[in-house]
């Protein structure tokens, strides 16, 4: 349902808000989120141009939020980069539909409508503080105590 670039532009969002109110260079980027170094520079530079991130050169410089993340929701991101679209009329052009939907992509719209509700009331900070058993872009275990215990299969 969503695309590869949507799915990058929120992992290296969720690291900027990791480190928010820090700056974070690519390659720090990139080393967190594993996303290709040129897919990432691309999405990046989206994110800039929608005034999700800001972009300073230098020393010190680097990729910094533009808002902080309890002010920033996904569907902020996710509509940076590929915004949502909604179902208005028939995608078929069938005039004697227009804008009265068949039941199929009623349903579709719907679930649009509940993705775009869900992500418009969802902030980057509740997502980082959401209890989890895994903490998000967290390769090793953020919290020895949160380590889950190893699967094991029950033969039978």
């Amino acid at each position: 349902m969503f695309s590869q670039t949507v799915e990058y532009a929120l992992r290296a969002v969720v690291d900027l808000a990791q480190h928010a109110p820090g700056s974070r260079t690519t390659d720090q980027i990139h080393e967190t989120t594993k996303v290709p170094k040129a897919y990432l520079s691309k999405v990046l530079q989206g994110l800039c141009r929608s005034g999700i991130v800001h972009s300073q050169r230098g020393i010190g410089g680097g990729m910094v939020l533009l808002k902080m993340p309890a002010e920033l929701t996904i569907l902020e991101v996710v509509n940076s980069v590929e915004p949502l679209q909604r179902i208005q009329t028939c995608p078929l052009g069938l005039a004697a539909h227009g804008t009265h939907l068949c039941p199929l992509h009623r349903r579709m719209d719907n679930a649009l409508a509940g993705v775009e509700e869900a992500f418009g009331k969802t902030t980057l900070a509740e997502v980082l503080a959401e209890p989890s058993r895994s903490s998000p872009l967290c390769f090793i275990p953020c919290d020895p105590a949160a380590t889950p215990a190893p699967v094991t299969q029950n033969k039978t």
